[in-house]
């Protein structure tokens, strides 16, 4: 009966330190990302592609593209302030576990197995801004998927801050039936080596 006892009772200690530790960063991630309206123009962009792609008509289609890229200005430039906002913040608060599930205190007993929420940000931020300027010349299709994949893997990573890698790679099935894999894998190329830099993980797809 002791063992038992001592096993629920650091149960309990770990789930409330893990709540906390959670919670923390959630409101810090949230007040933030309040400042702006990155999640609606992300829900916009995204809708709007798919209304764009099932039209048949090239004319309608070509002034929903305009309008889109409009959106992507704006959201482009909203990303860039929350990344900047967020590099300001202490190392101490802003690493994140590379384990595939939160483990409480993990990331300040173990900072080497952990990655920088600053930097992660800032390389979502110079990934949108580089699709949405097209630089690689991508036609509308091509850019909207990669757009996409950019935008699924920001919010991944926002995921991952504050839950765990597991529950971010569940939420982006959930909400966008795209795994996390897969959206790595169309992301551009330059985020995508640079992403394989900062979270040290070999099985990124190249």
């Amino acid at each position: 009966m002791e063992i038992l006892t001592l096993v629920a009772l650091f149960a309990a200690g770990f789930y409330i330190l893990k709540s906390r530790e959670q919670r923390i960063r959630i409101a810090l991630l949230a007040s933030h990302l309040g400042r702006y309206q990155i999640e609606k123009l992300m829900e916009s962009l995204t809708s709007g592609y798919m209304r764009c792609l099932g039209e048949d008509d090239a004319e309608r289609r070509r002034q929903i593209w305009q309008l889109l890229d409009t959106t992507e200005e704006k959201l482009s430039s909203q990303v860039d302030g929350f990344a900047a906002e967020f590099s300001r913040m202490p190392e101490a608060i802003t690493r994140v576990s590379k384990l595939p599930v939160a483990i409480p205190l993990f990331t300040q007993l173990f900072p080497a197995a952990s990655f920088d929420m600053r930097q992660a940000l800032l390389i979502h931020a110079r990934g949108i801004a580089g699709v949405m300027r097209n630089e690689a010349g991508r036609t509308p299709k091509s850019k909207a998927y990669t757009m996409s994949a950019e935008l699924f893997l920001m919010q991944h990573t926002c995921h991952w801050y504050c839950r765990s890698k597991t529950v971010a790679s569940a939420r982006m099935i959930g909400q966008h039936q795209t795994q996390y894999l897969q959206a790595l894998g169309a992301v551009s190329p330059e985020t995508r080596e640079a992403y394989r830099a900062l979270i040290g993980r070999t099985n990124v797809p190249r």
